[in-house]
């Protein structure tokens, strides 16, 4: 879910990545229902909204209490968005108990926003200073500082390995436990900064790590999976699921979760190809943004577009 997000005195903007491609493949109907399933600030949400006639609807969902209050705020202007609050894990629930039982479209635009990364009171960023917090939804879970303060050193080095693909993972959780307790992000930071380990030139010796504790923090891979699940089983014959992701692992997720919906494994001895068995087709196969997009928003620059449709 990275994008621009200026501040100035005058404005503030907000620039979804892929915008037009994730809403032209998304919009099959416009008078169906539709759910984008990251809200944020609304950007992919009105852009849809303008394609759709007064008939349609469109449910407005983030954990985030900010991204939250913002649908609130654009379903007081427009009467056909309906904000909720809640994780991809619970769509199937909150979906069924509104009566909102068949998609149209709906779009997932995954992982940390700008404003989230740009407020250092979220603790998201290395940049800037702030408390180690990394909750998408601050009212709810464990804080980073608590798990870090508590976590042993095995399971560390688990998450650095698998969610950051941290080469010099066990060195950076010795120097972790020896620094604590960490309260801040400068001092997580620093406790990576003292491990020793060899850096990559091309990123901030703690990208991988911020990655890494944030998606464990928030269970994301585990809700990525769910919330495609989810949202296919709402889907009409016909409606389309739109994924945006930003890193391989997350690539790797959604690109085998649709290989599986397209192409679903079978036994050989069966007289039948998995293909004739899918129920669903490609739409996007993979979409990255054009140059001039990742000129003017370079956090856009890893982005991949996922689209496929459902099938009877």
């Amino acid at each position: 879910m990275v994008c621009l997000y200026r501040d100035n005195a005058k404005m503030t903007q907000h620039i979804p990545v892929l915008r037009d491609d994730m809403v032209n493949a998304v919009m099959t109907d416009p008078d169906g229902a539709y759910l984008d399933a990251t809200f944020g600030r609304g950007g992919h949400a009105r852009a849809l909204l303008r394609q759709l006639s007064p008939k349609a609807s469109l449910v407005a969902l983030d954990r985030d209490p900010d991204a939250y209050q913002a649908a609130v705020d654009l379903s007081r202007e427009d009467s056909r968005v309906q904000p909720m609050r809640g994780v991809f894990s619970e769509i199937r629930s909150l979906l069924s108990n509104n009566r909102c039982n068949r998609l149209s479209g709906l779009m997932m635009d995954i992982g940390v926003s700008s404003p989230q990364l740009d407020d250092p009171a979220r603790g998201f960023s290395f940049m800037r200073s702030g408390p180690l917090d990394m909750r998408m939804d601050p009212e709810s879970g464990e804080s980073a500082a608590s798990w870090l303060n508590r976590v042993d050193l095995s399971d560390l080095v688990n998450v650095l390995r698998e969610l950051g693909d941290e080469k010099n993972a066990r060195a950076i959780a010795m120097s972790i436990l020896d620094k604590r307790p960490l309260y801040t992000t400068h001092e997580l930071v620093t406790a990576v900064d003292s491990s020793r380990s060899r850096r990559d030139p091309r990123k901030h010796s703690a990208t991988r790590v911020f990655q890494a504790v944030r998606m464990h923090i928030n269970d994301e891979l585990s809700e990525l999976n769910r919330g495609i699940e989810a949202g296919f089983h709402h889907l009409a014959d016909g409606g389309r699921i739109g994924v945006l992701t930003f890193h391989s692992i997350e690539h790797a997720i959604v690109r085998k979760k649709f290989r599986g919906l397209v192409r679903p494994v079978v036994p050989r001895r069966l007289p039948v190809r998995g293909a004739s068995l899918g129920r669903a087709k490609y739409v996007v196969k993979a979409k990255r943004p054009h140059p001039t997009e990742m000129n003017i928003n370079p956090r856009s620059r890893s982005a991949l577009l996922q689209v496929i449709e459902r099938i009877e």
